[in-house]
C-alpha cells in the first residue's frame, strides 16, 4: 500500500496523541502509528503527576487518584509531609491515554494500532514519510512532516541520524497490586541500598486496596535489574511494605526514561521530537506525562502551521524555542540534584531527607516537581536555613 498524509506521528502515548489532537483540530490530515495492539496496552510509567497540571490540561478527575501526603523512608529515617488537600495524583494510565486517543480521533486523526514503523523515507536531507508494517500489510506513507513520539527509543530520530542512544537513563519495574491496606491519600518513596542501588522504590496508591509498587535504577550508575530488586523487597516485606497486609501483583509494568537532560535539537527538516524522544522529563521522580501532553499539543499546533512552508526546520523552531524556554533550565537543575542523589550512601540519605521534614507541602512539591525558579529557591532558603547551607542548594542556584 502507498498513501499520503500531512503529518505522520510515530507513537500512541500521551505526546503523540496530544500532537495528533491539536494538529488534526487545526485541519491537518494526521495518521498515528502505535506498535501495540491497543493504546496503553503496555504501561511503562507509574503515572505520578500533579493535580493543578491535569486541571490546566483538561484531564478529567475520574482518571486519577488524589494524593495529599508524602512519605520518605530511608534506612534510619522516616519523614511524612502532610497536606490539608490533595496536590498530586496517581493516574489511571490506561484510561487517561485512551481518553487522549478518543480526543485525537474526534478531531479527525487516524490511529493505526499494531502498526510498527520499520524505516523512514528520505528525500535528500529531509524526512518525507515512513514505512510501516500494519495489520493490513506493509504501508508506504508519504508525509510533509513526521513527529517522533516513540518515547525512549526515539525510533525515527535515530533512523534519521538526528539523535543517538541515551547514555544515562532510568529503568523501572513495578507491579500493580491488590493490597489489604493502602493509604490512598499517601505516596511513599523509599531510598537507600536496601531499596535501590542507584535510585529509589515507591508505593503509589490508586485506591484503598490498589497500589503500584516498584523500583527504579539509574544507568550507568548501576547494572542491577529492577525486577529482581522488586522481588527482593517484596519477599523481605521491608518497612513500609509490611503495613500493606497481603500484596498480590495483578499486572507488571516495565519501562525506560531518559535521564541526561534535553536533546540538543528537537526539530529538523520534516521532523519533530516530542515527549521522551526529546528528553522532556523531570529527573527527580522520572515523570513527564504533563510535559508530553502540553508539548505534544504545542508540537501539533506548530506542525499544522508549518505545512504551508514545507515543514522546514525554521518553520518548526517556535516549538523548540517555546518548550525549552519553559523547562530546559528546570530539567538541568533537577538533573544536578538527581545525579547527586544517585551517589548517596545510606547515612547520607538519612540526612538528606531530614531537610524535608519542616517543608510545607507546597515547598516540597515545588522542589520535587523541579520548579526551581530563583524567587522560589530564595524564599525556600529564608524559611529553611539548613537547606541553604547544603551544597545541593548552591548547585541548583548556579544552574
Amino acid at each position: 500500500m502507498e498513501e499520503k498524509c500531512d503529518i505522520a506521528i510515530v507513537g500512541g502515548g500521551p505526546a503523540g496523541l496530544s500532537a495528533a489532537y491539536s494538529s488534526a483540530k487545526a485541519g491537518a490530515k494526521v495518521v498515528v502509528f502505535e506498535k501495540d495492539e491497543a493504546i496503553a496496552h503496555s504501561i511503562r510509567t507509574s503515572g505520578v503527576t500533579w493535580i493543578s497540571e491535569m486541571e490546566r490540561l483538561g484531564i478529567p478527575a475520574k482518571f486519577y487518584n488524589p494524593v495529599q501526603n508524602y512519605r520518605f523512608v530511608s534506612p534510619s529515617n522516616d519523614v511524612l509531609i502532610s497536606g490539608s488537600s490533595p496536590k498530586s495524583c496517581v493516574l489511571d494510565v490506561r484510561g487517561m491515554y485512551q481518553h487522549l486517543a478518543f480526543l485525537a480521533a474526534g478531531a479527525g486523526a487516524q490511529i493505526m494500532i499494531k502498526s510498527n514503523v520499520i524505516n523512514i523515507i528520505e528525500e535528500g536531507s529531509r524526512i518525507a514519510g515512513i514505512k510501516a508494517s500494519t495489520p493490513k500489510g506493509d504501508l508506504i506513507l508519504h508525509s510533509t512532516l513526521v513527529i517522533d513520539a516513540s518515547g525512549f527509543s526515539a525510533t525515527v530520530a535515530r533512523k534519521a541520524g538526528a539523535a543517538g542512544e541515551w547514555k544515562r537513563y532510568g529503568v523501572g519495574a513495578e507491579y500493580e497490586c491488590y493490597c489489604d491496606q493502602v493509604d490512598s491519600a499517601t505516596w511513599v518513596l523509599m531510598v537507600g541500598q536496601q531499596f535501590s542501588e542507584a535510585g529509589y522504590a515507591w508505593i503509589f496508591p490508586l485506591s484503598k486496596n490498589r497500589a503500584r509498587i516498584g523500583v527504579g535504577i539509574g544507568r550507568p550508575e548501576s547494572s542491577a535489574e529492577p525486577l529482581e530488586k522488586l522481588h527482593e523487597i517484596l519477599g523481605k516485606r521491608l518497612k513500609p511494605l509490611d503495613a500493606l497486609g497481603k500484596i498480590q501483583p495483578v499486572e507488571l509494568h516495565y519501562g525506560f526514561i531518559p535521564n541526561e537532560g534535553v536533546r540538543q535539537s528537537s526539530v529538523a527538516d520534516g521532523l519533530m521530537l516530542v515527549g521522551d524522544s526529546a528528553g522532556q522529563s523531570n529527573p527527580l521522580v522520572l515523570e513527564g506525562i504533563r510535559y508530553a501532553i502540553e508539548f505534544g499539543r504545542l508540537a501539533g499546533e506548530v506542525a499544522a502551521k508549518s505545512l504551508s512552508r514545507g515543514a522546514s526546520k525554521e518553520s518548526l523552531m517556535d516549538y523548540e524555542r517555546t518548550w525549552k524556554a519553559k523547562v530546559e533550565s528546570k530539567i538541568q537543575s533537577a538533573l544536578k540534584v538527581q545525579t547527586r542523589w544517585l551517589g548517596l550512601t545510606d547515612k547520607e540519605w538519612d540526612a538528606e531527607i531530614e531537610i524535608l521534614r519542616d517543608m510545607t507541602v507546597d515547598e516540597f512539591l515545588d522542589f520535587i516537581k523541579a520548579d526551581f525558579t530563583a524567587s522560589k529557591m530564595m524564599k525556600l532558603a529564608l524559611h529553611h536555613p539548613k537547606l541553604a547551607a547544603r551544597r545541593l542548594f548552591n548547585m541548583i542556584l548556579k544552574t
